[in-house]
């Protein structure tokens, strides 16, 4: 899947230096980073009136997440926790700090629950690989905080909105293997949560098939879907213990 973040320069600075309110016995210096990042994230999302409350998708969503949390939990530092936020392109995307974030876009174009389930599955990999904190790491010069914050997403009105006066964003993307790895990752909490990991492969088709001309935030600036699709399969191939008992028919899923 593709992370959809776009994160504003100046709450990134501020969450490499706001640590004194964590308890420093409590977390290490990368979780604290990490913590600081998602707080400040959900403080401008939530200041922008674009976290939803309230809505007939969370009868959806909280079940589903609650099976993926129960197997992803155990992987990362601190719970992950899932919210709705308004946007008009279908997304979803993990902050540092296990804040998990789906458009209510994405609950409308997501056709099935194995479809959305991959793409959770795949967002909480984010995290638990410490991608973001890894990749700020391998770059240190803090004019460039903003753009490896753009890891997390693209050009969605979310990432738009979270531009402040004179703050300028990159677009950048994971590289190939770091979203491999976390669809590999992806596909085997989808799997120990008991949700068919095949419903990945199932959306890496439908965006493949879709118009070029046609904006996706998920799957823009990414490795090929083709490629990523082959992956999947290779590795269901690879490992029939754990997905041998999983159907490659889409009819078989589980509709929204």
């Amino acid at each position: 899947m593709r992370t959809i973040a776009r994160l504003g320069a100046a709450a990134i600075a501020a969450a490499l230096f706001a640590t004194a309110s964590l308890p420093a016995a409590a977390y290490t210096q990368e979780q604290q980073w990490e913590l600081n990042v998602g707080q400040k994230y959900y403080q401008q999302l939530a200041g922008q009136g674009k976290i939803v409350a309230s809505s007939p998708y969370y009868a959806k969503l909280e079940p589903l997440a609650h099976r993926i949390a129960a197997v992803a939990d155990s992987q990362y530092f601190v719970p992950f926790h899932f919210y709705l936020v308004r946007d008009s392109q279908p997304n979803a995307f993990a902050v540092p700090g296990g804040n998990v974030y789906v458009t209510t876009s994405m609950m409308t174009f997501a056709r099935n629950q194995q479809e959305l389930a991959g793409v959770l599955c795949h967002e909480v990999s984010h995290d638990i690989h410490h991608d973001v904190y890894n990749n700020a790491v391998k770059d240190q010069q803090l004019s460039l905080v903003a753009g490896l914050a753009s890891l997390l997403v693209g050009r969605s009105q979310i990432g738009q909105f979270l531009v402040g006066t004179g703050a300028q964003l990159q677009s950048l993307s994971y590289a190939r293997p770091v979203e491999s790895a976390a669809d590999r990752t992806g596909a085997y909490i989808c799997a120990s949560a008991g949700e068919n990991p095949w419903g990945m492969v199932w959306l890496f088709q439908r965006f493949e098939s879709r118009p070029s001309g046609v904006p996706l935030e998920m799957l823009s600036d990414h490795p090929r879907d083709d490629h990523r699709v082959t992956d999947l399969e290779n590795l269901f191939a690879s490992d029939p213990r754990t997905f041998g008992r999983f159907s490659s028919n889409v009819r078989t899923a589980t509709p929204l």
